[in-house]
């Protein structure tokens, strides 16, 4: 698993996730996940396209993540994951706790909500 981070316009806050986000992959990427969460009212993109395996393991770093960026203010929002991880995005019910967008420009116009 590999995480990229940079900034886009405005602020916004791009994680990149490359591989499979199961425990190995989780443990290797979740400080710097989370560090790059941390903040006062953030606006967090998570690029889940090229992520091709999600386990039950990587939820939790998503769902505190999500929390953490919330609490004060800010929004996180899933973006274009592959049809396997959407479902079982689906199937956690986590699209019902952190929105999921299928391009850049919806997720721009969520985050401005």
């Amino acid at each position: 698993m590999e995480l990229q981070y940079s900034e886009l316009e405005g602020g916004v806050r791009l994680i990149k996730l490359n591989g499979i986000l199961d425990m190995n992959g989780t443990y290797r990427i979740e400080v710097d996940f989370v560090r790059h969460c941390a903040g006062e009212i953030v606006r967090v993109l998570v690029d889940l396209s090229e992520v091709t395996y999600l386990s039950s393991i990587g939820i939790p770093m998503l769902i505190n993540a999500a929390k953490s960026v919330v609490r004060p203010g800010g929004k996180m929002i899933l973006l274009n994951p592959q049809k396997a991880v959407e479902d079982v995005l689906d199937l956690a019910g986590i699209s019902l706790i952190i929105p999921v967008c299928k391009d850049l420009n919806t997720a721009g116009l969520e985050l401005v909500k």
